[in-house]
């Protein structure tokens, strides 16, 4: 880990912040010891709920690459990933992540994302948001055809 990674993602959280982009979280994605994306909370400022800093850091990452999998990279975070932006650097694959403030510290700040931690244990009718399967035997032939594909891509 290099502390000058940490201090970038800090500095991108401090300047959106002060520009009015978003909360208070910046991202950088590093290669080979170097920054080759980064990103901030720009939710407020993009009417964007998914513009977590990870999640814009990711996609500048792999429109840079031209890629979709972020493998042979470090994700430097200035707070714990919440659920959302966890689910996509995991899908992105990079190598490893390092956070600064953690998800309760954020969540004294008023970010607090525990409710979605909790959701995802209660059964899907139970749910604040109820939550129905409909048409999943329609759906399941097009994963029956994917496994078919010759060729696909696979991720």
């Amino acid at each position: 880990m290099k502390k000058e990674f940490m201090q970038k993602a800090i500095e991108i959280a401090r300047k959106g912040m002060e520009n009015n982009e978003g909360g208070p979280f910046g991202c950088v994605v590093v290669q080979k010891d170097t920054i080759i994306a980064e990103g901030n909370n720009s939710v407020t400022s993009t009417n964007d709920p998914t513009a977590h800093a990870e999640v814009v850091a990711i996609r500048n990452a792999c429109e840079k690459l031209g890629t979709f999998q972020l493998t042979g990279c470090d994700i430097y975070t200035s707070c714990e990933p919440c659920p959302m932006c966890l689910g996509a650097i995991y899908w992105a694959r990079p190598d490893r992540i390092f956070y600064a403030a953690t998800r309760h510290d954020a969540s004294n700040a008023g970010f607090d994302d525990s409710f979605i931690y909790d959701e995802l244990q209660i059964p899907d009718a139970q749910r604040s948001i109820p939550t129905q399967s409909i048409g999943r035997d329609e759906a399941v032939k097009l994963f029956d055809q994917w496994k078919r594909k010759e060729n696909k891509t696979a991720y």
